[in-house]
């Protein structure tokens, strides 16, 4: 991992003590459990399963999360975790945002209390997984035409229909699935092992290859009555959840931003090209000065946010205004860091095209482009604009 740029708007004071401690600890976790490996783990399409464990002993599973084994931290403590992980690799800090922001959300808002104490205290210790369907084959960005079905059949639930990109869902115990139902949308908990329930993993990845996504299918998929989430009906069951997942993207992004972009600046520092190091060239020095404050504006963005997420202010159209300049701005980071790096930024031998293919993804899942800019338009105009 590389070196932290050397631009710095004095940001350490806007955190307390203990979201430096949370965010010292996750850095030291992710530079001693997943740096020595993440290349090879994305050369190998390799999920390292091993430290799921390691990353519940740690507190990061579900750590906003209060009671049942959960942390109980601040969102800014979150962030800051979400920050470290992704700059070791997106990969696992989907995976925190998967287990935590999504799976344990929907069962920690919308769930019973038997429900709660079954499965909480299991995915804090990373003792389970969980996974959260509400993606589907024909695309993410439009729930409201969700195929899959959820019928009543005597005191059962009969669950048919199909998921696609659904990270964990080869290797989750339990998986909370969005279905229409008379009723409206309802989640529903399923359990590994589940009979009619397959997961089939996608492999023909070019991004997220050290994570597992999946295709999910459901062919009368038989579920007792108390399988399903009692406290909400509707899309603002699986959408409070998604706000969580963004919420992280915010901070994660600008972890790999600032790897990326600490790569290049060490890089240049010791590449010479005519007769002189490649710093000292305006054009470089043009190009770090446009990440470095891209970089410092992403972070201070996210700090706002955090401390509007803590005060119970933060609204939908504000996630999207970060998930939608942090997840730009990162992905221009790593773009132009490479042009720094030269022929040998396409290799392995630095971070950036690893963190680059990564945010490719980050930049689809959890609202495109287009929805967040949508959403603002919104906030903005007062017009929704949706199809």
């Amino acid at each position: 991992m590389s070196a932290a740029p050397t631009l710095d708007l004095d940001c350490a004071h806007l955190f307390t003590p203990e979201e430096a401690a949370w965010r010292d600890k996750v850095r030291a976790f992710t530079r001693e459990r997943i740096a020595p490996t993440v290349d090879a783990d994305f050369e190998d399409r390799h999920f390292r399963r091993e430290l799921v464990r390691e990353l519940g002993a740690l507190g990061v599973l579900g750590m906003h999360i209060q009671g049942y084994g959960c942390a109980g931290a601040s969102a800014v403590s979150y962030g800051l975790a979400c920050l470290e992980l992704e700059a070791a690799d997106s990969a696992w800090r989907t995976f925190v945002s998967v287990q935590g922001s999504l799976a344990m959300s929907a069962i920690a808002k919308w769930g019973s209390e038997e429900q709660k104490a079954r499965w909480l205290p299991e995915l804090a210790a990373g003792r389970a997984i969980g996974c959260f369907g509400l993606t589907e084959p024909d695309g993410g960005s439009d729930p409201k035409s969700m195929r899959t079905t959820a019928r009543r059949e005597g005191g059962d639930w009969v669950l048919d229909g199909a998921k696609r990109w659904i990270g964990l869902g080869s290797v989750a115990d339990v998986a909370v699935i969005w279905a229409n139902t008379e009723d409206g949308v309802r989640g529903f908990l399923v359990p590994a092992g589940t009979p009619g329930f397959t997961a089939t993993e996608i492999t023909n990845k070019l991004s997220l290859r050290a994570s597992i996504q999946c295709d999910l299918a459901f062919d009368g998929c038989r579920l007792p009555a108390d399988a399903v989430l009692p406290g909400v009906t509707g899309l603002r069951g699986p959408f409070s959840c998604l706000n969580e997942a963004r919420y992280g993207i915010i901070w994660g992004v600008m972890g790999a931003a600032r790897e990326c972009l600490g790569a290049a600046v060490e890089r240049s520092r010791t590449r010479r090209v005519f007769g002189k190091a490649l710093a000292e060239l305006q054009l470089t020095q043009q190009k770090v000065a446009d990440m470095a404050v891209e970089y410092q504006k992403g972070l201070l963005l996210a700090v706002h946010i955090g401390r509007l997420k803590d005060a119970g202010a933060l609204t939908p159209a504000q996630i999207s205004v970060g998930k939608l300049n942090n997840v730009r701005e990162a992905l221009s980071i790593a773009r132009t860091a490479r042009t720094i790096l030269g022929g040998d930024g396409v290799t392995s031998d630095f971070p950036v095209m690893r963190h680059m293919a990564n945010l490719e993804s980050v930049r689809t899942y959890e609202g495109t482009d287009e929805v967040h800019a949508l959403v603002i338009g919104h906030a903005v105009t007062g017009h929704r604009a949706f199809a």
